[in-house]
């Protein structure tokens, strides 16, 4: 009988503890989702998390690297410590110091648990053999040995402590933002040496080499998202599109991959900290004297032929279809450059499970002269209640010969 007790308990703890795996198992899955790793760590048309995918920066491309169990080419002879060193840290398992094209000045936010549970996820995807290549950075940024100098400057080490005077929805919030989303590798400007300018924090910048505008986030006075409710947010995280916009370019695939799966507790709570970011200090706009006349003549007759029908002549869209382009906040970016991408090449918003069929814009790069087009995108930033600086046919000529896009 004692044998028999013995065993019982024996199986009930194995189906516990495989219970309690599963569970870190889904728990990282989600998380990995939230990280949206899955954008840079699988390849187009490749196997998931298998790597392979180029990271361009501005100096030089990273491929990023296989995130499966395979012992010659992946994780398969990492520790869960070494997993959490690199999140925490920025170092490989061997110690060596990783580029900051990983975004480990965010992860390095994310908790041990959090870290334990995407490595068990991880660790539990089919196996894949990918072959590394090598990177392609430009000297002197491929030494390694300058990242010392690079992190002591531009690195702050630590998990995310919540703010005992915020609530938790605000906090978990931050979390999710700061650390896990690392929203602010996209939208921040960087110096010289590819570091995030992160004062004010989520101020908004071009993002290096793909070449789009990545808005402030703020949604109080003069930020990007003044106007914008914190169900306006929640509904393009989940849907790709708002009563404000639609997701494109960068944005529309962070959606696709990443915030359309997350929980509407958690697109609350990252809506709700967004809310509380602070005022900014009015921005200088960047951009072109412009004469009104000319730009009545010339981008509100290019309008009225080309845009008028989908985005109505007052900017103002229509329903779900057509967002509104007056108060836009990809319209109102500092240098015009969200507005010259979506005429040139048109805007394809997400197709997400609550917008499977979403309307796409259609290019106009082979229709409008340069001048059309920054007649066009100039009379759109200073008509309605829009009042962003011009832009100029070099600047739409520039913008036709940068790579770009996903």
């Amino acid at each position: 009988m004692k044998t028999l007790i013995a065993r019982l308990a024996f199986t009930a703890f194995l189906m516990a503890t495989a219970a309690h795996a599963d569970d870190a198992v889904e728990r990282g899955r989600y998380l990995v989702t939230a990280g949206d790793c899955a954008s840079c760590h699988t390849a187009r048309n490749g196997k998931p998390m298998a790597g392979g995918r180029v990271v361009p920066t501005p100096f030089g491309a990273i491929p990023s690297p296989n995130l499966t169990a395979d012992h010659a080419t992946g994780l398969g002879d990492w520790s869960a410590d070494d997993f959490y060193q690199a999140l925490h840290a920025g170092k490989a398992h061997d110690g060596t110091s990783l580029y900051p094209a990983f975004p480990f000045t965010s992860y390095t936010r994310v908790t041990r648990a959090d870290s334990d549970a995407m490595f068990a996820y991880l660790k539990s995807l089919p196996v894949v053999r990918n072959p590394n290549t090598p990177d392609t950075l430009r000297w002197p940024y491929r030494m390694r040995s300058l990242m010392a100098t690079w992190r002591l400057m531009y690195f702050d080490e630590g998990e995310y402590q919540p703010d005992p005077k915020q609530s938790a929805q605000w906090n978990r919030g931050a979390y999710l933002v700061q650390g896990l989303g690392h929203c602010n590798e996209c939208h921040a400007s960087r110096n010289s040496f590819g570091a995030m300018v992160s004062d004010p924090f989520l101020a908004g910048g071009v993002i290096p080499v793909q070449n789009w505008y990545a808005p402030d986030l703020s949604m109080g006075r003069e930020g990007g998202l003044a106007g914008w409710s914190e169900a306006d947010v929640v509904a393009l995280l989940k849907t790709g599109r708002s009563s404000k916009g639609t997701a494109l370019g960068p944005m529309a695939e962070v959606v696709l991959k990443s915030t359309q799966h997350l929980t509407d507790a958690d697109l609350a709570a990252i809506a709700v900290y967004l809310k509380a970011l602070p005022d900014r200090a009015p921005r200088q706009q960047r951009g072109n004297a412009v004469d009104a006349e000319t730009v009545a003549q010339a981008g509100q007759k290019v309008y009225a032929q080309h845009c008028a029908d989908c985005h109505g002549a007052d900017g103002r869209g229509k329903g779900d279809a057509y967002p509104p382009l007056d108060g836009n906040v990809t319209v109102r970016d500092p240098i015009g450059i969200n507005t010259i991408r979506a005429v040139l090449s048109g805007g394809f918003a997400p197709a997400t499970a609550s917008n499977p069929r979403p309307y796409s814009m259609p290019p106009f790069s082979q229709t409008l002269s340069d001048d059309d087009a920054a007649a066009v995108v100039t009379y759109i930033r200073h008509a309605w209640s829009n009042r962003a600086s011009s832009v100029s046919p070099n600047d739409v000529r520039a913008y036709r010969t940068v790579p770009g896009g996903l």
